[in-house]
């Protein structure tokens, strides 16, 4: 899961994508921002869903996919179109991540309206809804306070059938939830020991239930950090550049890289492989690495070869 807002240029997402098109990665994922999240406004952000079905194009294995974006950035109609363009271009490889949104500055900057929560969760539902009805088959009309489609038959439906995997982004509060239960087939979240990941799976389970689906129908997933190293020295060399690029100042490397464990996978690859086997014991299904280190293609290299194999079964 590769950070694109920070200046990600289009040279380093084809390098990232050939990349794990050898090195046999499941699927490559994009943030959605349009601003630095890490504060250096001086960065770069190519648009996520034009950089997807440029990708689509120009790989053959990768699923790729943006987690999450926004509901205030597009129309959920346009939203859906480009998600629908994106897997006809890659033959099937699309997923669809979609959240609330939550950077004020970004849509401050751009011009995008950034209402009250509530009113970004009220939208947000009438988007996921809408999205979800575009991928099935047929016509339909919708009518909500923000949004209003009329007869809409928006063809080509997806190649992936019933539809490319909706993932629904979130911190798994009691909304978000029941919107994950009711519409998704992926529910994620970031950034949860292994501890608040079993809390966090238990909550969606239960939203589930509240609305009369099966639990095990809906995969729960984590997004967090990762700094891999073949060795100690080369784990804290990895962390010292990550908080670089956040903007701190690293005294002692090696604990920083200590203070990255607590939410973040850090270690050698058998202690990556061992944090993992934790989320994997708290009933993750899927984890999205973050690596915020987008040029350091060794570091991909070293997940590939030495810890990803652990989990293929």
């Amino acid at each position: 899961m590769i950070e694109g807002q920070e200046d990600v240029t289009w040279a380093d997402w084809v390098a990232l994508a050939d990349a794990c098109e050898v090195l046999g990665i499941e699927a490559l994922f994009r943030s959605d921002h349009y601003l630095s999240v890490l504060g250096d406004q001086s960065r770069g952000a190519l648009d996520a869903w034009g950089t997807i079905n440029a990708l689509a194009a120009i790989t053959t294995k990768l699923r790729l996919g943006a987690l999450v974006s926004p509901a205030t950035f597009r129309h959920p109609s346009v939203f859906a179109k480009l998600a629908a363009t994106a897997d006809h271009v890659s033959d099937g490889r699309i997923e669809v991540g979609l959240g609330a949104g939550w950077m004020e500055a970004e849509h401050r900057a751009y011009g995008f309206p950034f209402p009250p929560l509530r009113d970004r969760m009220d939208a947000y539902a009438e988007q996921l809804e809408i999205v979800h009805r575009s991928f099935e088959p047929g016509p339909f009309t919708f009518r909500g306070k923000h949004y209003t489609v009329e007869d809409l038959d928006a063809l080509p439906k997806p190649i992936q059938q019933p539809h490319p995997p909706l993932i629904v982004g979130g911190s798994a509060a009691p909304r978000g939830a029941r919107l994950g239960a009711r519409w998704a087939d992926e529910y994620n979240f970031a950034f949860a020991s292994p501890e608040e990941a079993a809390e966090k799976r238990h909550a969606i389970h239960e939203a589930c239930r509240d609305v009369g689906r099966d639990p095990s129908t809906i995969v729960v997933s984590l997004m967090t950090g990762v700094v891999v190293g073949a060795d100690r020295d080369e784990v804290a060399r990895r962390a010292e550049q990550v908080g670089r690029l956040q903007g701190k100042r690293i005294g002692d490397p090696h604990a920083y890289a200590a203070e990255l464990a607590g939410n973040w996978i850090v270690g050698t690859p058998d202690e990556a492989v061992a944090r993992l086997r934790e989320y994997e014991a708290a009933g993750i299904e899927r984890v999205f690495l973050q690596h915020l280190l987008h040029r350091d293609l060794d570091a991909v290299e070293l997940l590939a070869r030495e810890v990803i194999p652990a989990f293929q079964g």
